[in-house]
């Protein structure tokens, strides 16, 4: 039996992740320090400036948005791929510096780069051999990664312009970011909507909401594919940050890192986060993937926020935490980050992603939790990140 989704013939579902995010919108995180009253200033405090970034191949005009809170802490982005291009915030003496892995300029991203901040569609991870069927047909797409079909093609929703709309709201900005895939779009049927919102808040909260409609049956997996180092640029590795994952089950894959469909216990296993280990303390272990690259089972119920993941950077003090209502998280460790300028200068394991989304092949593994969508429902997912300093 199929597990349970947040699509919209799930309404009940949908109400319950949108009351817990309001809940949850100005509500302080137990591990992080206590705000101060000038960080809950008021919102003539907070802006969005937005100035060019270079253009595209075809001559398209590309804009970066800076997004402040009351704080000065801010988030760029640019509408060129939905990316996040950095996210500024203090250490514990208060010196921010950008925590993800970015590009100065347009020129980065428009080469091959490693999905640095990219909203990533029509669907994140891989497909078995770029095929699924679907109402008795087979679709067939790009193989971009060995025999399998990775992060929506060869043009995914990274490498496409998206439209633009700002959102002010009280203790928050933020940008809603829409995109028409039209049916056949990278070998997928159905025109696809997406709408990305980012909003950022007052408590250094990152929201991300996550919506899609289409016209005829399709699949959909969304995720974003920030890469992160909360000591910053030119740090070194992220071996000695401290990761907790609220997953007590993972998805062992075979030699092609399609998941085999089984859920396997994370229990003595390099992958048991469940307290708190350094990333790099039985990293050399995992030799056939030279580092983390595995989808883990998020704990609780899908399609409820709930906890996922807790990051702790002894050096700088900087933590990040991370909840949502998507049944799966990705870690991935930059394991073949080369350090060149196509990689913004990152070293192998220099950076880590907490990917949120659903498993990886599911249109092709019936015991997944279903990434189909149908025309009248709505694909909708929610994430958080918030970062902060350890007490």
């Amino acid at each position: 039996m199929q597990m349970m989704l947040t699509f919209s013939r799930l309404a009940n579902m949908a109400v319950a992740t949108t009351a817990i995010v309001s809940c949850l919108f100005f509500q302080g995180l137990h591990s992080t320090r206590t705000l101060s009253a000038a960080e809950f200033s008021s919102n003539n405090t907070m802006t969005i400036e937005k100035k060019p970034f270079g253009k595209t191949a075809d001559g398209k005009e590309v804009t970066l948005y800076t997004l402040t809170n009351a704080s000065g802490n801010t988030v760029q982005m640019i509408d060129y791929g939905a990316i996040v291009v950095s996210i500024n915030v203090p250490d514990k003496s208060g010196k921010r510096v950008n925590v993800t892995a970015g590009f100065d300029s347009i020129d980065g991203y428009l080469q091959r780069h490693p999905y640095f901040g990219s909203t990533v569609g029509r669907f994140c991870n891989r497909i078995a051999k770029g095929k699924f069927s679907l109402d008795g047909k087979t679709y067939s797409l790009a193989i971009n990664n060995g025999p399998n079909h990775l992060h929506g093609g060869e043009v995914g929703f990274d490498k496409k312009m998206w439209q633009v709309t700002e959102l002010n709201a009280d203790g928050s900005v933020g940008l809603k970011f829409t995109l028409v895939s039209p049916d056949g779009d990278e070998g997928y049927p159905g025109a696809l909507t997406t709408v990305a919102e980012y909003i950022w808040d007052n408590q250094n909260r990152l929201t991300l909401n996550l919506q899609a409609t289409t016209d005829k049956p399709t699949v959909v997996n969304l995720t974003n594919h920030a890469y992160f180092n909360l000591s910053g640029p030119g740090s070194g590795t992220i071996h000695n940050h401290e990761l907790t994952l609220s997953c007590d089950q993972y998805l062992p894959v075979d030699e092609n890192m399609i998941p085999t469909g089984q859920l396997a216990s994370v229990t003595g296993t390099p992958l048991d986060f469940v307290a708190a280990h350094k990333i790099g303390e039985r990293i050399a272990e995992l030799k056939a993937t030279n580092g983390y690259d595995h989808c883990f089972v998020v704990r609780g119920k899908a399609g409820e926020l709930r906890p996922t993941a807790k990051v702790v950077d002894p050096a700088s003090g900087r933590t990040m935490e991370i909840q949502t209502t998507q049944p799966g998280v990705q870690l991935y460790t930059g394991n073949f980050l080369a350090g060149t300028p196509g990689n913004a200068n990152y070293k192998v394991h220099e950076a880590f992603c907490l990917e949120t989304q659903h498993y990886p092949d599911a249109p092709n593994q019936p015991a997944f939790p279903t990434t189909v969508l149908k025309p009248g429902e709505t694909f909708r997912e929610v994430t958080t990140f918030t970062f902060g300093v350890a007490k």
